[in-house]
Formats: C-alpha cells, structure tokens, sequence
C-alpha cells in the first residue's frame, strides 16, 4: 500500500493486555493511524477532511461503544465507523456504526473490511435499501453483516439490485451471469441464490429480501 493510497484510521482503542494492538497493526500495514485512549480524546482531534474512518475498539475500552459511535455520528453523519465488540456482546439496535465486528478475528479481516471504505471506492458501491455492494472489493454489508461474496454472486446481486423491486426472469439472469445461451439446466442459479440470502437475510429459510416469484425468477424486495 502506498501513501497515496493509505487512509487516515481514527482508532479509540484501550489496552488490549495480552493481545496486539489492532491500531499499530494497521499501522505496521501501511494505514495512517492515530490512537486515542477514549472517545471524548477522538471528538477533540476529528478533522472529518483528513480522517477516513474511525474504528471503535470497544472491547479494549471495556464498553458497549455505542455512545461513542453516537458522539462520532452527531460530529460526521457520513464518517464510516466500525465498532468492534466482545463475541459474547449482543448488538444493541441503535448503534451508529457501518459494520460491527466481534472478537475474535484476525487483523487480515479487519484491514478487508477498512479496505471497502476507501474514498476511491465509491464509484464501485452500489446500495438497495439495508444492502450495501461493492464489486470491487466483492464486500456486501446487510443488517450490520458484511460477507465477502464469490464475482458471479456480485453479478447476480448487482443485477438484482440494478432491477430491485422488478422480477428478474431465471433466464435472461443465467445467461447473463453465465455468460452462455444455453438455460436448460438452471438448477446452479438456485445454489447460488441461496447461498446470498445466507450472507443478506436475517432468516435464509424465510427470505424477506430475495423472493422467489415461482415458474418466473426473482424479485429484489426493497
């Protein structure tokens, strides 16, 4: 990663005793980091033209986090923030954060899930109510989950999102994704369909986002 290409990490993170610091991991990648010991620390400093994103560390902090993401919210309503929290934490319902991560997981996760706001992505982001897609990165975020998906899942969530609230006949989709003329078998578009109501719906076995409109395709309910 390049300087140009770094983003500016707000990081309010505690000590995190026996485990390494998740800030000067990212800073160890290349990322410009700046720490800070408590949210009211990162308030004081927030320069919304030079920092990209800031990363509540709210396990280090001992913290639910979510009145620190909400000072952050009230400073910058577009500044992405991910909060990360106990595994064992539930996620409260009025958290002002993009995505929330639970403990544990690895610092390559983290620097794929900053990497997804970087500024020059977002002419790759496309968004359909909860969903937020980019094709670069292959990152969708939905209710608080972000999944990295294969390219012919983007295809097929691209296209349904390019169509949502239509129906999207089964073989115009298959023969687009698949690139071929041939649909006599579509059975795989049907893996395929389930495996993204497993990254985006709530309930995959009681879909509320993908339908299936039966004998005809799919409908992107928004």
């Amino acid at each position: 990663m390049t300087q140009e290409e770094a983003l500016a990490v707000l990081m309010v993170e505690g000590r995190r005793g026996e485990y390494a610091s998740f800030g000067e991991e990212l800073a160890e990648k290349g990322y410009h980091v700046t720490c800070v010991p408590s949210g009211s620390a990162g308030i004081k400093i927030l320069n919304p033209k030079t920092t990209d994103i800031v990363i509540v560390d709210a396990a280090s902090l001992r913290t639910s986090g979510v009145r620190i993401c909400q000072s952050f919210r009230r400073a910058d309503n577009n500044l992405p923030i991910i909060l990360i929290i106990e595994n064992d934490l539930s996620i409260p319902e009025d958290v002002d954060a993009n995505l929330v991560l639970r403990l544990p997981f690895t610092i390559q996760k983290l620097v794929n899930r900053v990497r997804a706001y970087h500024p020059t992505a977002d002419k790759y982001v496309v968004t359909a109510g909860p969903i937020e897609l980019n094709t670069q990165t292959q990152l969708v975020t939905c209710h608080e989950r972000q999944t990295k998906l294969t390219p012919r899942l983007v295809d097929i969530l691209q296209m349904l999102i390019e169509h949502k609230g239509d129906i999207v006949e089964r073989d115009p989709l298959f023969s687009k994704v698949w690139e071929t003329e041939y649909t006599g078998d579509t059975r795989t578009l049907d893996v395929h369909i389930s495996w993204l109501r497993q990254a985006l719906e709530e309930d995959p076995h009681q879909p509320k986002l993908i339908r299936t409109i039966r004998g005809v395709g799919y409908k992107l309910d928004i």
